[in-house]
This record gives C-alpha cells, structure tokens and sequence, in this order.
C-alpha cells in the first residue's frame, strides 16, 4: 500500500490471516485472443486499511466483523470454478444442472455447483482484487477507515493490489 502524505498522522492495520484464501480454478483471457489452460491457484488475500482518526473507543474499525465479512468473501469463492460472465469472449449457458462454457475452439461443462458466474470480464488478479474491494467497502461504513487495499496473490511472488479511498 502506498504510503499517505508526508507528515501525515495514520493509523494503518494489515490484515493477512492464514485462512484468509481461496482455492479455485480458472482461465485469464489475453489481449490477442489466446486463454490459459483451466489451471487452479490457492489465492491468499491481503487488506490494508488505514484512517488518521479512532472512534471513542480507540478502534479504526471493528475488525471482528470486518475479518468475518473477509471470510465469508474468501469462503464464497472458494472450491469452485471462476468464471467471467460479463467477458465478450465467452459464450455461456445453464441448463439442466451443468454449465457449458465456449471459449474460442474450447469448450467445457462443469456441474452448476462447481461453477461461481462473476460478474467481471476476466478472471485476473487484478479484477479479483478490485471486486473484493467493492465488496468489502460497505463495511466500513460507519468507521474511521478513509482508505483501503486489497492484495490478491495467485502464486508465490504474482500478486495484485486494488487500493482506493473509502467513504
């Protein structure tokens, strides 16, 4: 996370808990029109969170339910296949408790319950981290958080951050 304005007063608190990942397969779509073989990663995510003031009882936030939200996010993708619903590339359908999914020549059908639809283009680091931002952000409401990252990495080494303010 970029550091805040020289001279500046804040409050930063890292979060990056062992259980906060997800196992789950995908394919990221390039530019020239090629894909990646279906492959799967374990993603850990990170979040920082950072504000220049505490509440009456000296919290930033209240990072039980805070880190409960993170799990349940996690929770939601893990074990499954992700696939990009809004990607033009994809042709997709549901019928009769599978989903078959059309990417150029290739084409897979996975069982329904194995299958999360998101709503994203691409299933990139960088998307994923944006979309749990945009999912989590409405849970500081009400706190002294001003802004927040969120970290995705897919390997040792590869990872994304999203950061932007809250509020």
């Amino acid at each position: 996370m970029p550091s805040s304005e020289p001279g500046l007063p804040r409050y930063r608190i890292v979060l990056s808990k062992e259980d906060f990942k997800f196992s789950a397969a995908h394919f990221t779509l390039f530019p020239d029109g090629s894909a990646e073989l279906l492959h799967g990663h374990n993603y850990r995510v990170r979040v920082e969170i950072s504000g220049s003031g505490l509440n009456e009882e000296g919290l930033l936030v209240d990072l039980e339910t805070f880190k409960k939200n993170l799990r349940s996010r996690c929770a939601r993708l893990d074990s499954v296949t992700l696939l990009p619903a809004e990607s033009r590339r994809l042709r997709w359908s549901q019928e009769e408790g599978a989903v078959e999914v059309h990417c150029g020549e290739r084409v897979y059908r996975f069982p329904a319950d194995d299958v999360l639809l998101l709503p994203l283009v691409n299933t990139s680091i960088e998307l994923l981290a944006r979309m749990l931002w945009e999912e989590l952000a409405p849970h500081l409401a009400g706190s002294r958080v001003e802004s927040m990252a969120v970290s995705v990495e897919e390997s040792a080494g590869q990872r994304c951050w999203y950061e932007a303010g809250v509020g």
